[in-house]
C-alpha cells in the first residue's frame, strides 16, 4: 500500500507540475503570439490596473490591437498582467473611447494635450482627431475673446510694444488731466473715441493688439506702432481761446483714426519691412495732410523712418460758418 501511495503521490506531483508548467509556456506564448487565445485582458499601465476584453482593444488599428494579435511584444508578469510602461492617468479615457466611440474630453488645455499625447502613443486615430477637434474649438473660442491690456507704467508699455509682433494701437484716455473746463461737445466726442476704439477692437481682433492707457499726460490721443516703434500719432485735444477763458476741446477725427489703423496693417506679419510696405508708406507720406505735421528721420534706411502725426485744432467757436484755424 505504501508503494502504491508513493506512486500515487508521485503521479499527483507530476500532474500538478504538468498543470503549472503550461502557465510559463503561456507567458511565452503571450509574448510571441499575442492574446488571440484570450477573451479578457488585464492591463497594468504604470501601476493603474485595467480589466477589459481583446475585442475592445482591437476595435481600431492601433498599438493595442497590435499587442493583442502579437504584432508588438509586451511583458506579462507572473500574475498575468500585461505591463505597459506608460502613465495610466488617462488610459481609462482611451479605453472608454474604444468602447463607445466617443468620450467627453477635459476642458483644461494642458490635460487635453496630455490625452492627445496618449492617443498618439497608442495610435488611436479616432481619439487623436477627437482631441485635435476639441483643441481647435478652444483656439477659436480664445481668438473670439477680445482682451485689452491696460497700461500701468511707461516701462510696461515699452516692454509690451517692443516684444509684440503684431501692430499695436494705443488709446490714451485721461479725462482728469485737464487744467481748463471742457467745451459742450467734448464729453460726447470723448465717448465717441472710446466707442470707436471698441469697434476697432472687434473688427481687427487677432490682427492688431489694442491697449488702453489711462495714466498718460494726454486727454485723448491715439498712437500707432509697428515693429516695435511708433509710426503715427493722432491727438484729439485742442485749446479753445474763448472770449473770457480758455477751454479744452476734444475732437473726434474718425476718418483719420480709421485711416491710421488701416495703415498700421502694413506691419502685420512683418510686411512693413518689405518693399510693398515701404511703397505704401512712401506714397502716403507724399500726399497732403490737412491740419497735420509729419516728422520723420531722414536717412538711407527708410524702414526705420518715424512718422509723427499730430492734430491740434484751435478756434474761438463763435458759431457756424466762422473760420477754423488748424495749428500744431
Amino acid at each position: 500500500m505504501s508503494a502504491e501511495a508513493s506512486a500515487g503521490g508521485h503521479a499527483a506531483d507530476s500532474a500538478q507540475s504538468a498543470v503549472s508548467q503550461p502557465a510559463f509556456h503561456n507567458t511565452d506564448e503571450f509574448r510571441n503570439h499575442g492574446l488571440l487565445g484570450s477573451k479578457y485582458v488585464k492591463l497594468n499601465v504604470g501601476g493603474s490596473l485595467h480589466y477589459t476584453t481583446v475585442q475592445t482593444l482591437s476595435k481600431e488599428d492601433s498599438l493595442l490591437r497590435s499587442i493583442c494579435n502579437g504584432g508588438t511584444e509586451v511583458s506579462i508578469d507572473s500574475e498575468g498582467w500585461v505591463v505597459l510602461d506608460r502613465c495610466g492617468r488617462h488610459f481609462e479615457l482611451v479605453l472608454n473611447f474604444l468602447r463607445d466611440g466617443s468620450v467627453p474630453l477635459p476642458e483644461d488645455h494642458r490635460e487635453l494635450e496630455e490625452v492627445l499625447k496618449e492617443a498618439q502613443y497608442y495610435q488611436v486615430q479616432g481619439l487623436v482627431q477627437h482631441c485635435l477637434g476639441a483643441m481647435q474649438k478652444q483656439k477659436d473660442v480664445f481668438e473670439t475673446v477680445c482682451r485689452i491690456p491696460m497700461i500701468t507704467s511707461a516701462k510696461e508699455e515699452q516692454k509690451m510694444i517692443a516684444s509684440c509682433r503684431k501692430p499695436v494701437v494705443k488709446l490714451q484716455n485721461n479725462r482728469g488731466n485737464n487744467k481748463y473746463s471742457y467745451t459742450s461737445n467734448s464729453d460726447d466726442n470723448l465717448l465717441k473715441n472710446i466707442e470707436l476704439f471698441d469697434k476697432l477692437v472687434l473688427r481687427f481682433n487677432g490682427r492688431v493688439v489694442f491697449v488702453k492707457d489711462v495714466l498718460g499726460d494726454e486727454i485723448c490721443c491715439w498712437s500707432f506702432y509697428g515693429e516695435g516703434r511708433k509710426i503715427a500719432e493722432v491727438c484729439c485735444t485742442s485749446i479753445v481761446y474763448a472770449t473770457e477763458k480758455k477751454q479744452t476741446k476734444v475732437e473726434f477725427p474718425e476718418a483719420r483714426i480709421f485711416e491710421e489703423t488701416l495703415n498700421i496693417l502694413i506691419y502685420e506679419n512683418g510686411r512693413g519691412s518689405g518693399p510693398g510696405g515701404l511703397h505704401l508708406l512712401d506714397s502716403r507720406s507724399t500726399g497732403p495732410s490737412l491740419g497735420a505735421e509729419e516728422e520723420g528721420a531722414s536717412g538711407g534706411d527708410r524702414r526705420v523712418r518715424r512718422i509723427h502725426v499730430r492734430r491740434h485744432i484751435m478756434h474761438d467757436e463763435r458759431g457756424p460758418g466762422q473760420q477754423t484755424v488748424y495749428k500744431d
